[in-house]
């Protein structure tokens, strides 16, 4: 065999073992990798075009409000919890999960409780659930938002006062069904100002 030979046998080898190690790496780039535990601040979820659908964070790295991909922090307070926010296909908010629980230094407990929320597109929240029990706040419940305010709630107060109230399109209560700690329930009916029109409770 010829030097020449020798060396175009070389070349080729070379060439067909590089592309076979090329095909191989690039095959396993595109299998799912298990990973046992993984610890991030924040984890962006993408689509392909770069495009933010989810962000799951710590406190000191979850977002201020975005809209189409930019951060607006003028149209949202600070959020102090840890979390997960859902962005629309124009990587929008559009709803989130937020948690978190802390003592400040006078001993008081803050921003204690998680919060569940849904927005419409354009808007702010629809469906919210959510428990705070801190040292400024005691509720928990179910909470549906309209254009003009909150349409209905469901759920208790720091007074534990269980109720379910209903409101117009204006947002003003006009039903309240509750029952209060000690066990008394009664219907309220209300005017547009917020004035009990009738109270319907049990005699005995």
């Amino acid at each position: 065999m010829t030097n020449g030979v020798q060396k175009c046998l070389i070349v080729y080898s070379s060439i067909v073992s590089t592309a076979f190690l090329a095909s191989l790496m690039m095959g396993a780039e595109s299998q799912p990798r298990l990973f046992d535990e993984i610890s991030v601040h924040r984890l962006n979820i993408t689509e392909p075009d770069g495009t933010l659908r989810m962000v799951i964070s710590n406190k000191d790295r979850l977002p201020p409000v975005i809209i189409k991909g930019k951060e607006r922090p003028e149209m949202g307070e600070p959020r102090p919890q840890a979390g997960m926010i859902f962005y629309n296909d124009e990587g929008s908010e559009n709803g989130g999960l937020i948690y978190g629980g802390r003592m400040n230094d006078k001993g008081q407990v803050v921003d204690s409780g998680g919060s569940l929320s849904f927005d419409r597109y354009g808007a702010g929240q629809t469906v919210q659930l959510a428990g705070v029990d801190d040292s400024e706040n005691h509720f928990a419940g179910l909470q549906i938002n309209d254009a003009g305010g909150q349409r209905v709630w469901a759920g208790r107060d720091r007074e534990g006062v269980a109720s379910i109230s209903l409101a117009g399109t204006d947002g003003k209560e006009r039903i309240r069904l509750q029952v209060t700690a000690d066990g008394k329930g009664s219907i309220v009916f209300l005017d547009g100002k917020g004035k009990v029109l009738q109270d319907f409770a049990p005699t005995k």
